[in-house]
Formats: C-alpha cells, sequence, structure tokens
C-alpha cells in the first residue's frame, strides 16, 4: 500500500469539496501548522471550509487529539488527602452575561472533600472572564505552576488559575486565527477547542454548562444541543467522564455583570444569600460535579447555608496571594437609567447588558486588552418583576464616566416592559408570557 501523500493544499480541497479528512491528514496539518510549516493563509482556507462543510464525529475526535497532542496533558492521579486519593472534576461554561457560577461552585465542591482543577479564562467582548473577576481581589493571582497547582488541590481542594501555555498550545493558536478570521461559528470547531483544553487539563470528570438564549454564544436551542452532545462524546471517547447541562441565557444570571461587582455577588452566595437563580444553578452544577465523583446523597445547599463552603473560598483565595477580607473595588463614576414607563418586566436582554458592561470597560475587545476591576452593570429589575415608571432599571459603573454614553446606548431596548392594563399592579399575578423558561433546560448524559 502506499503511504499517503499529504500536502496543504490537498487536504484544504478535501474539505472544499466536502471530503471527510483522514487521521493522517488531520495530525499532519494541526501538527503543521503548531510547529509553522503550514501557513497561517492556508489554514484560514482551512477553517473556512471546515465552517462551510462541517466535520463527522470521527474527524472531530482526531482534530481534539491532535490538539491535546501538541502539548502535555496533565496528571492529577496520585493527589491525596488524608491517605486517600482525592477525585478531580471540573466544569466549563459556554460564556453567558453575569455568569459568576465558577466562583462560588469551585469552592463548594472543594467543602466536599472534591479537588476542583478550574482552569479559566479571560473575558472577550460580551461574555466575562473568571480570572479578569478574581483579579479584583487584591494579592490574588491567576499563573500557578504546576506544582502550585498540584500543592493546592491537596491543602485546599480548589483552584481557579490561567491553563499553562503548554497544554494543548495548537488551539490557542489555532483560536487566535479563527478569531481574525471570522471562523469561530463551528460547532466541530468550538467543540474540539473546549475540549482539547479540558482533557489535556486532566481531570476525571467534567460537567458542561452549555448556555442558550441571546447572551450566549449560541442562541439556538438545537445548536447548543448539538455542541453539548458533540462534547459530552469527545469527553468519554478520551476517558473522561462527561455530562452537559443546556442552561438559560436569554435573561442575565443574577443583579450584576462585570467584575468586582460579580465577586460581591459570589460572596452573597457563598454567605447563604445571594440572588435565586445564581444559587439554584451553583446548586445544580454542584449536585452533577459531585455525583460525577461519586457522591450522590448530599443537598449541596447545605454548604452554603453552613459556611463550609465560604471556608473553602477563603482558603482558595488565600493561598493564590489574595486577601479574602480585603474590601473590592468601587467604581469613582455611576450612573443611574430609569424606567419610562410603569408596569411588569417581560424581557430583559442579556446580549445588551453584556455589550454595556463590555463597553464600561469590564471587557476587552482584543485579547491583552486591560479591564477595568470595577466596572459594570447592575440591574434593579428582572423578568416577572413590577417596576414603577422613572424607578431604576441598571446603574452603571465605570471609571471613566465618557463610557455611560456608548453603554446606555447598548441597554436602549434591553428591557420590555407591558404597560398597564395587562400587566397589573405589584401585587398581580404573573401572565404566563412575563414567565422565563427554566433555568436549567435539559441533561445531555454520554448515550443520551
Amino acid at each position: 500500500m502506499n503511504p499517503e501523500i499529504i500536502d496543504p493544499i490537498s487536504v484544504i480541497a478535501t474539505k472544499r469539496d466536502g471530503g471527510s479528512l483522514s487521521d493522517g491528514q488531520i495530525r499532519w496539518v494541526v501538527d503543521g501548522y503548531t510547529r509553522g510549516s503550514v501557513a497561517p493563509e492556508q489554514m484560514s482556507a482551512l477553517l473556512m471550509a471546515i465552517v462551510l462543510r462541517g466535520m463527522d464525529r470521527r474527524e472531530i475526535a482526531t482534530w481534539t487529539q491532535a490538539m491535546i497532542d501538541s502539548g502535555r496533558r496533565a496528571d492529577f492521579g496520585d493527589l491525596r488527602r488524608d491517605g486517600r486519593s482525592l477525585r478531580t472534576v471540573d466544569k466549563h461554561s459556554t460564556g453567558g452575561v453575569g455568569d459568576k457560577i465558577t466562583l462560588p461552585l469551585a469552592p463548594l465542591v472543594a467543602s466536599y472533600g472534591v479537588a476542583v482543577p478550574q482552569l479559566s479564562g479571560r473575558g472577550l467582548g460580551h461574555t466575562g472572564g473568571t480570572l479578569d473577576k478574581l483579579e479584583s481581589i487584591s494579592g490574588w493571582r491567576a499563573d500557578l505552576s504546576m506544582d502550585e497547582i498540584l500543592s493546592q488541590l491537596e491543602a485546599v481542594g480548589a483552584v481557579v488559575c490561567a491553563a499553562s501555555p503548554d497544554l494543548a498550545p495548537a488551539d490557542r493558536l489555532l483560536y487566535a486565527l479563527r478569531d481574525i478570521t471570522g471562523t469561530v461559528a463551528s460547532i466541530p470547531l468550538i467543540a474540539s477547542s473546549i475540549m482539547s483544553k479540558k482533557i489535556a487539563e486532566g481531570t476525571g470528570a467534567l460537567v458542561l454548562d452549555v448556555k442558550v438564549g441571546s447572551g450566549a454564544f449560541l442562541p439556538e436551542l438545537d445548536s447548543a444541543r448539538e455542541l453539548a452532545t458533540t462534547m459530552v462524546e469527545l469527553g468519554h471517547r478520551a476517558g473522561v467522564a462527561t455530562s452537559a447541562l443546556l442552561t438559560d441565557m436569554d435573561t442575565p444570571l443574577g443583579r450584576c455583570a462585570g467584575n468586582a461587582v460579580e465577586v460581591a455577588e459570589s460572596l452573597e452566595v457563598l454567605a447563604g444569600g445571594g440572588p435565586a437563580d445564581v444559587v439554584e444553578l451553583t446548586v445544580a452544577l454542584a449536585r452533577e460535579m459531585l455525583a460525577a465523583a461519586g457522591i450522590s446523597d448530599v443537598d449541596p445547599a447545605d454548604h452554603l447555608r453552613n459556611g463550609r463552603a465560604m471556608d473553602s473560598w477563603r482558603a482558595m483565595i488565600a493561598a493564590q496571594g489574595g486577601d479574602p477580607d480585603a474590601p473590592l473595588p468601587r467604581a469613582r463614576h455611576t450612573d443611574v437609567v430609569v424606567a419610562e414607563t410603569s408596569g411588569r418586566v417581560r424581557r430583559l436582554d442579556a446580549r445588551a447588558v453584556g455589550d454595556a458592561a463590555w463597553r464600561l470597560g469590564a471587557g476587552r475587545s482584543v485579547p491583552g486588552e486591560s479591564v477595568q476591576s470595577e466596572a459594570g452593570v447592575q440591574w434593579h429589575t428582572r423578568p416577572g418583576e413590577f417596576v414603577e415608571a422613572g424607578a431604576a432599571l441598571f446603574t452603571l459603573h465605570t471609571a471613566t464616566p465618557e463610557r455611560f454614553g456608548p453603554a446606555r446606548a447598548a441597554l436602549v431596548g434591553a428591557v420590555d416592559i407591558a404597560a398597564e392594563p395587562n400587566s397589573g399592579g405589584p401585587g398581580a399575578e404573573l401572565d404566563p408570557a412575563d414567565v422565563a423558561r427554566p433555568l436549567v433546560i435539559e441533561h445531555v448524559r454520554f448515550g443520551s
């Protein structure tokens, strides 16, 4: 049998014409681009062909494995505490507005004796970044060595930090190229990007929070379900027990989006309070993560109420150089957006809120751009609630007041208010149109 002859043009042409790439073609082109022998122009053409023609499950699995093989794979198999092995479980969110769930979730799960190696990222555009939020805390640092990560997992149980650059380096290079060539929006490429990093991370189990709605990367339920199913299958192929929750992102989570403001709200949750939707999703994901670690006879909300999750939070923050008692940054300038009419709120658009927070300085337009810790948006009403004309809808926070104009512009049309007489007064019964869909829409498990 003649060996397969591979070159960039033949690989591009295969996918351009609707064919399936062979395992050899995929491994060759991913390795070649990582090493610099495949030009960015050639990889850009291939990525666009993938966006237009798609990939089957075998191709996606091979592409994912090729990116994992471009670097090293972490190993948490030797983690121990008090003479027993520690099970590891991680969570990944596809990104949303007000999505501060990782902050209370990691210490909550760790408070049950499970190791949570949460390798997180920074925000881009309207979706916030976990590391940006945590860097609002005085002294806290995101960059840890592998020895520091292992030591902290054994001592504390949870670590939230930046991923090492040698974990799936091909993905970092490919994502940067996708970002500037209009090839981000592809389920095969999204799934392989997420799962290559998570599998390389070395966790034993993984729970995915796949957002659906206006503030999500994939607004349509069918597309989000396809992404979730693809990622769950990729995890199981690689030996990582993986499940997913499809969760609503038409409405932003909690009552604020930004950096320090989201840390403050997370602390409310860890203290046993906080917005009901943030608590609900934190507990739902904790239950799924604990079940993946073999713990299914507990109510995670107990450790929010009794302070054990807060104890884990304080230990986690201190272990990474942060001061859990330090005051959080506060914006020097605020601006209030008020309701023009009275009535019941029918819609609060997550994407508009995320765009406003980004324009206030909480997010970045390009990777590496600085963000403001104090910037963000608070909303004072949610769908189903009654609001009076002249009452505050939003409070905007920033260090640079010239940003208020663009942020206000982003919020035009963000709230739908049903005027009298249909909406009733503050005590009126809710109209069915005012009730949002469930926060957790579906569970996706392997083989389902």
